[in-house]
């Protein structure tokens, strides 16, 4: 399973059968996403302290694009690498959302619903 955090406004938007399409499908062609171990590097880095976030817990077998892992932007030695997912997320692919909210300092851990493997 892969990990794509959004604002639950954008989740909203996708109806049932729709597609997620967040900007960065149109700004650099794939959808940011993470695993279970890096997802809260990039949500504290940029959205620390938002209340509005989701974890959707996506099925890489039920996307019909490409998922390639790729470095870090800006990539750095030893830096984790990411999922990128180069097309449109149905959301038939999106098999649960989770509330992703942050800590008292603002920054994020991988909720305790998703730190147990189930897959």
């Amino acid at each position: 399973m892969i990990l794509h955090i959004c604002p639950e406004a954008e989740w909203a938007t996708v109806a049932d059968g729709g597609e997620l399409r967040p900007d960065s499908l149109a700004d650099v062609g794939f959808v940011h996403c993470s695993d279970l171990g890096t997802v809260h590097f990039p949500a504290t880095a940029l959205y620390r302290g938002r209340t509005d976030m989701l974890l959707l817990r996506i099925d890489p077998d039920r996307l019909d694009v490409p998922v390639r892992w790729e470095p870090a932007v800006p990539p750095s030695p030893g830096a984790p690498w990411f999922p990128h997912v180069y097309g449109p997320v149905p959301a038939s692919a999106v098999v649960s959302v989770h509330r992703f909210p942050p800590g008292p300092d603002g920054s994020f851990e991988l909720p305790p619903e998703l730190a147990t493997p189930r897959d």
